[in-house]
């Protein structure tokens, strides 16, 4: 997004595989950006002077939150209308929370029912606003400072916790004037954005489903070379440790802002189980299926608590996952913001349910492998949302 609005040609490289990342490139497309893509390496000709062009027709965010609340934020401050649309799951996301800041910045924005996909964008000119989030949420908080990008001014973001910060590395990479005090997070508008190269580091969340094989089955050994180490992503590492997981991680030189490095994983430790709660809940969000798995599996099972955004992902993540776990033989107990997970479980043989989503898919299948015969997962085809390759990686692995 950030290279379409830059002066220049911005050469991306380890570009995700993804349907997700897929769907970015074709709104950007749609938008003007001229996009060459070769296996990983992308290659973006954008606009220069953060403008984009009015597209053909609706722009198809897929099945991509990030896509739509991100792109929501600049659409806001460009001088054209257009509608974002997504697939069925997207379209029953609640999209609130984007457009009440946006909303206030003086975005004109119309949701179904409300606060609904599809979007309908009319961008014009934008004021500059000092917002705090009610929940701590980085695609809200990216969304407010894309859209600070076309605002005259300073616009700050104040969060509650601290919360993911690849979009303030990559716009600051970009050229925009980015400071950071405590919690809040200011950029001033109208900057002069350039053209940069960068290499992105494999992603750490879906790294975790290796991570989580590893430590399902006994004598393993696994090192996952290049995941990305940013210090706002590594919490689910502390509390694999806190469980009782045998993990290294070995830093490489860092040159573009976004730290990686090597990932050593052993299995064989005993999983002690504990609680997710309060802010470590909002550090690992996007792990807690993985996690939940390697519950079920520990000495003292699980506790998940402060959850509730999970509620509204791809699909509703606590009841599909205390569903799985259930035909699988575990003990949950369910409740609105998280579940408790009886430990010592013996993993059976069954038939799971991905509901569309790519990460109980990932996880249920890694749940698998550890369990006491040959199980069926139904929509295993949703990985390819973020991971196309997951299950010819995994075969691999479990092969060796």
């Amino acid at each position: 997004m950030l290279a379409s609005l830059a002066e220049g040609s911005s050469v991306l490289t380890n570009y995700s595989s993804g349907q997700d990342c897929a769907s970015t490139l074709e709104c950007m497309r749609a938008l003007g950006a001229r996009c060459s893509v070769q296996g990983d390496r992308v290659e973006i000709a954008g606009h220069g002077e953060g403008r984009l062009q009015a597209p053909s027709g609706p722009l198809d965010a897929g099945n991509s939150g990030t896509t739509m609340r991100l792109l929501s934020g600049i659409l806001a401050g460009q001088d054209f209308q257009c509608q974002i649309k997504g697939d069925a799951s997207l379209s029953q996301r609640p999209m609130k929370r984007i457009l009440t800041p946006l909303r206030a910045m003086g975005a004109s924005i119309d949701a179904r029912d409300g606060e609904y996909p599809p979007l309908t964008i009319r961008g014009g000119a934008l004021l500059p606003i000092r917002y705090e989030l009610p929940v701590a949420s980085a695609q809200v908080k990216s969304a407010v400072l894309l859209a600070g990008l076309r605002a005259p001014g300073t616009t700050t973001v104040v969060e509650p916790l601290e919360t993911r910060n690849h979009s303030e590395i990559a716009l600051r990479r970009f050229g925009a004037d980015i400071t950071v005090e405590a919690r809040a997070i200011s950029i001033t508008g109208m900057p002069r954005l350039t053209a940069c190269d960068m290499h992105i580091p494999s992603d750490l969340s879906s790294a975790v489903f290796f991570l989580g094989a590893a430590l399902l089955l006994p004598g393993s050994e696994l090192s996952i070379h290049g995941v990305g180490l940013n210090p706002t992503r590594t919490a689910v590492l502390s509390v694999l440790r806190s469980m009782g997981a045998s993990i290294e991680a070995h830093p490489e030189p860092d040159g573009t802002g976004e730290p990686s490095g090597t990932l050593v994983i052993r299995g064989g430790h005993a999983i002690r189980g504990g609680e997710i709660s309060g802010a470590s809940t909002a550090g690992v969000i996007d792990e807690i299926p993985m996690l939940a798995v390697l519950g079920a599996v520990s000495e003292n099972g699980l506790r998940i608590r402060d959850a509730g955004e999970l509620r509204v992902k791809e699909t509703d993540r606590i009841a599909t996952v205390t569903a799985n776990l259930r035909r699988m033989g575990v003990s949950v107990t369910e409740y609105p913001d998280g579940m408790d997970i009886e430990g010592r479980s013996r993993l059976r043989a069954a038939e799971i349910d991905s509901a569309g989503d790519h990460r109980i898919a990932m996880a249920f299948a890694v749940a698998a492998l550890a369990s006491d015969g040959d199980s069926i997962l139904h929509g295993a085809e949703a990985a390819s949302v973020s991971f196309p390759e997951f299950f010819d990686v995994l075969g691999e692995l479990v092969c060796n």
